[in-house]
């Protein structure tokens, strides 16, 4: 299906929201899009993951500011911080940093080994809340101690959303990442009128979660056009655009969304998930 319920959507909006995981993560999945709707009303970038943390670091961690050629988390994202903004500011697109800490550095409110002070310096996986990348960032359940990030997540969205026209665009998670996981569920219990990107280059790589669509009862919508036009803004995210593609290579591929159907919009569907449900960690 093409994209004219967005198209639709953006027209009735007054508002058009898009929130947004990380410091790109909007521009990569919904940079075309942006680019039309700031023609046709106001375009904010809402992203909540903002911060980095100070050492020690966990393995992965460590691999992660090796790839951005950075030691430190806090230097790195204020660069990420600027980039963000020239980029947004310099495309006519208003934008909010929430400042809530990446997965990578966010820690749990008690250490594993409490007790013992020296073994979380000594093995620094022990005080944080998704020690590993593959077994925890990526698969897994939410920690408990991201209950807190919900409820910041929603009250965010509340403010956000004071005129009822306002159109929200969230992340469908594609690839399982918990921060993108963390603002779908956010986005999914606040029952404003929220569509759904696929989140790119992930979704190059992974398939939907396709229990989130039937649940919600969304339909899917590709946008087109102008696609080609967003990839100087990917690469002005300099910090990050060697680590998501090889040799600089940047797929130009369709923008794809998942939009609810009309007799389930705004979402109030009774299966939806509850705010409670979320707070189980599976590792």
């Amino acid at each position: 299906m093409e994209s004219e319920p967005l198209i639709e959507a953006i027209n009735g909006a007054s508002r058009l929201i898009v929130l947004s995981p990380h410091l790109d993560d909007a521009v990569l999945s919904c940079g075309a899009l942006m680019n039309h709707a700031r023609t046709e009303t106001s375009v904010t970038v809402v992203t909540f993951f903002t911060e980095g943390g100070e050492p020690p670091y966990t393995y992965g961690a460590r691999r992660y500011l090796h790839k951005t050629r950075d030691r430190h988390a806090n230097s790195l994202f204020l660069a990420r911080r600027a980039e963000d903004q020239a980029v947004l500011e310099g495309a006519g697109i208003s934008y909010v940093h929430v400042g809530l800490k990446e997965i990578l550095f966010r820690r749990r409110i008690q250490p594993l080994l409490n007790q013992f002070p020296w073994a979380s310096r000594l093995i620094p996986e022990l005080s944080y809340a998704y020690p590993t990348l593959h077994l925890h960032v990526l698969r897994g359940g939410i920690s408990p101690d991201d209950l807190s990030t919900i409820r910041c997540i929603l009250d965010t969205i509340d403010r956000l959303s004071l005129e009822s026209s306002t159109l929200f665009l969230a992340p469908l998670g594609v690839g399982g990442h918990k921060d993108h996981i963390l603002v779908r569920t956010g986005a999914e219990l606040s029952r404003k009128r929220v569509a759904y990107y696929s989140d790119f280059p992930y979704n190059t790589l992974y398939s939907v979660d396709l229990s989130f669509v039937q649940r919600n009862s969304l339909m899917q919508t590709t946008w087109s056009r102008d696609v080609a036009a967003k990839l100087p803004l990917i690469r002005a995210y300099r910090t990050q655009v060697d680590a998501l593609f090889s040799k600089g290579k940047i797929p130009v591929v369709p923008e794809t969304y998942y939009y609810p159907t009309a007799d389930n919009y705004p979402n109030r569907h009774p299966a939806a998930a509850t705010y409670a449900s979320y707070g189980r960690a599976e590792y």
